[in-house]
């Protein structure tokens, strides 16, 4: 078994704002991650020892960074930043995830093209599924990433 690097090296994020607690296995075209809900997430509700699971769209738009975080450092590369663009048909079982649950994210490319790509995923708390949904990411290139940059400061 591969030994995976630690979460905060597949993503170009920073604390708080880094969900996933740990990638446990990336393929090709797959990962498997976890978080534990607990008191480090920034969207845990001490009153009611909770995260809304709306939030679950963002476990897995981050599992699925870590994946292409992870392919960016096997090709010598810096995790590249990408963009959630939308997701399709998210359904859930449950309002909120309960403090104590380690939860499963699972999330598997269907289609990748020049950057844009499409991803099946899900949520599971003991092997039952929580949520799940279709995610519509892009990683841009270096080149047409520091294009938007500039567009955005005009």
């Amino acid at each position: 078994m591969v030994e995976l690097p630690a979460i905060e090296t597949l993503l170009p994020h920073d604390n708080p704002m880094i969900l996933v607690d740990r990638a446990l296995s990336i393929e090709a075209t797959s990962i498997h991650s976890q978080v534990d809900i607990d008191k480090h997430l920034m969207f845990f509700n001490p009153e009611t020892n909770t995260v809304p699971a709306y939030v679950g769209i963002e476990f897995m738009a981050q599992s699925i960074a870590a994946w292409s975080g992870y392919q960016a450092l096997q090709n010598g590369e810096e995790p590249p930043i990408g963009f959630l663009l939308g997701s399709r048909r998210y359904t859930t079982e449950c309002d909120k995830f309960t403090q104590g649950q380690t939860l499963d994210i699972f999330a598997e490319q269907v289609m990748e093209d020049n950057g844009m790509a499409v991803f099946s995923a899900r949520i599971e708390y003991q092997g039952d599924t929580f949520a799940q949904c279709q995610l519509n990411v892009y990683v841009p290139t270096q080149e047409k990433l520091q294009e938007m940059k500039i567009r955005s400061h005009v």
